[in-house]
């Protein structure tokens, strides 16, 4: 495969994601209080995140975790996770992802994207 074809498919990835996030907004919005739509949560596609390029970082507290620079990064992709972070307000106390997300991500100063990863669930 080309990089030609590979840059084209992500492209059709990407815009293709964007109209389903855009069709999933206005049902919600339209569907009746009755079907619970406008509660499910909408996340996005870890590969949103992943296809950004991150740096591995050690914290005393935090532990291992992984730093996502703006200006290491493509600038459609980067702004893209960024929105979505943005939009879901997502802090290190509430941190964003999905049920089958490897990794959570967050917002923390300027120009970064912040990710950890995800301890798995236990069974009782």
């Amino acid at each position: 495969m080309t990089n030609r074809q590979v840059e084209f498919l992500i492209k059709l990835r990407e815009s293709t994601q964007m109209i389903a996030d855009a069709a999933n907004e206005f049902l919600k919005s339209m569907a009746p209080p009755e079907l619970g739509l406008e509660n499910e949560p909408a996340a996005a596609q870890e590969i949103t995140f992943t296809s950004l390029k991150f740096e591995t970082q050690k914290g005393t507290q935090l532990g291992d975790y992984d730093v996502a620079h703006k200006t290491s990064n493509i600038q459609e992709k980067w702004v893209q996770a960024f929105n979505v972070l943005r939009s879901s307000n997502a802090t290190i106390k509430d941190r964003y992802y999905g049920e089958t997300y490897q990794y959570s991500y967050w917002l923390y100063g300027e120009d970064k994207i912040y990710r950890q990863k995800r301890k798995p669930k236990t069974q009782n």
